[in-house]
């Protein structure tokens, strides 16, 4: 069975699908007017930013802009891998067209730290860390986050959001909530399930499913049964979703049974809010989960407004909307143990995301296996 981290910084933080969030901020929410140097550097053009559905709300915006006189373009990504192909094109332009700051978790964070994508962070300037939880300024303590250099150590990403990835079920159809992810293969189910689309976590699901000790790091040996696992889950699938509004359209249109949940409890508060009687699980034999943070890139055209933007999302507009409206849990808020701590497996680079993902897409496609392991 693949290895649970069930101490240290990790399990401190257990996702909020269980318990209810009260955010608690020492001192005042906001770091008051932008200094006047940040001001300075944004006197053309505007911040651009590039996030995860749900992470930079209009009030959020329109509050920055007001603070800074700056207009904020966002771009939403809904995959690792288009967040991956933006920020690699932009990596390779001349600063004037690059985005300013971006949202990615740990796991894929080291991906664009090996590549020379992202700058370091001066947490000098962003005052709205004090605010968050203590697991979460022990930067140094998170896989991923700081490095040591020539100029001493430098941190990569500031914490920002966190979730498991566990299923949501139809209370209607399942009486009893899912005993494992297995259940995502269930013939029983077939036509009554909903799947992300996403080679880099489902190769990691479908590990999990056959009981592998290492889910990120397949062998050479491996990726054939991987894929079959994967081809399965595409037949049992009536739904394939990319973003957490559509997947919950998917699932009340097609009245499924079952979802992988990517986004957590994120896609659990838009199917309850539209009326849906659903459930949310974290298996006995555990779940993945992932945290999220804010990085800024190498050739960012605004670096200081980079780090005034990651001070206001820390802030308690953000933060709250985040908790509230979102369903996701936040670094600046705490939440209540209940002594039932579900089992997470956090996300870790993979052997070969690239692989992972050309080969679910000619999964998805509908390619039978000979054609799917093909140069």
């Amino acid at each position: 069975m693949f290895k649970l981290l069930q101490s240290g910084w990790l399990t401190a933080w257990l996702a909020a699908w269980c318990c209810g969030l009260a955010l608690t901020h020492a001192g005042t929410a906001q770091a008051g007017l932008i200094p006047s140097a940040v001001a300075a550097a944004a006197d053309k053009g505007a911040l651009r930013v590039l996030a995860w559905p749900g992470y930079a709300e209009p009030e959020v915006v329109r509050s920055f802009t007001a603070r800074t006189g700056v207009r904020v373009e966002v771009t939403v990504v809904d995959t690792d891998e288009a967040l991956w192909q933006k920020l690699h094109a932009a990596g390779k332009a001349n600063g004037t067209e690059g985005f300013d700051v971006f949202a990615v978790n740990t796991a894929e964070l080291q991906r664009y730290v090996a590549g020379n994508l992202v700058q370091g962070i001066d947490v000098k300037r962003i005052p709205n860390t004090r605010l968050q939880l203590p697991r979460f300024r022990d930067r140094a303590a998170i896989p991923g986050l700081v490095r040591q250099g020539s100029r001493g150590e430098q941190v990569f990403g500031i914490p920002f959001t966190y979730s498991a990835m566990g299923l949501i079920f139809d209370k209607r159809q399942l009486r009893e909530p899912p005993t494992s992810m297995a259940a995502l293969w269930d013939p029983a189910l077939q036509g009554k399930v909903v799947i992300y689309n996403g080679g880099t976590h489902n190769f990691s699901l479908a590990a999990m499913a056959m009981g592998w000790d290492t889910p990120f790091q397949y062998s050479d040996t491996q990726w054939q049964a991987g894929a079959e696992k994967l081809i399965a889950l595409r037949r049992n699938a009536v739904a394939v979703y990319t973003q957490p509004e559509e997947s919950a359209r998917m699932f009340m249109r097609h009245h499924a049974a079952l979802m992988f949940a990517n986004y957590g409890m994120q896609q659990l508060n838009l199917l309850k809010a539209a009326g849906a009687d659903v459930g949310y699980a974290i298996p006995p034999d555990g779940a993945l989960a992932w945290l999220d943070c804010w990085a800024i890139p190498r050739n960012a055209p605004h670096r200081n407004l980079a780090h005034a933007w990651i001070d206001h999302l820390l802030g308690a507009e953000a933060s709250t909307l985040l908790v509230t409206r979102q369903g996701l849990s936040s670094t600046v808020s705490d939440a209540a143990q209940d002594g039932a701590h579900p089992r997470l497996l956090w996300l870790a680079p993979v052997e070969d995301a690239m692989r992972r993902e050309t080969l679910w897409s000619r999964i998805r496609s509908g390619d039978r296996l000979g054609k799917v392991m093909a140069p």
